[in-house]
């Protein structure tokens, strides 16, 4: 086989077998994962059964959180609040 994948967009990886529903990959890279949400250390060279969905050709980057919309409008807020204070000390 010897195709290079990044797993979940981001780590380097060898596939050694496919099949219909799980993929044989070997790790190229040192990386963390979880394993039934529990943090797992991957040594380059170890083999790991994976679902295809989660290999990619390319490495991708994934999106970032949406920030809350009242987050940011009370990040707005606060930096109002900052201005006007520093406006009122520095005017004494």
């Amino acid at each position: 086989m010897s195709d290079f994948y990044f797993y979940k967009g981001l780590h380097k990886v060898k596939v050694i077998t496919e099949s219909e529903g799980y993929w044989i990959v070997e790790a190229l890279e040192d990386f963390e994962d979880y394993l039934d949400g529990c943090k797992v250390m991957v040594k380059a060279g170890e083999q790991r059964i994976v679902p295809p969905k989660d290999l990619h050709k390319k490495k991708v980057l994934s999106p970032p959180m949406p920030e809350h919309v009242y987050e940011r409008e009370l990040e707005k807020k606060v930096k109002r609040m900052v201005e006007a204070h520093e406006k009122e000390t520095s005017g004494k």
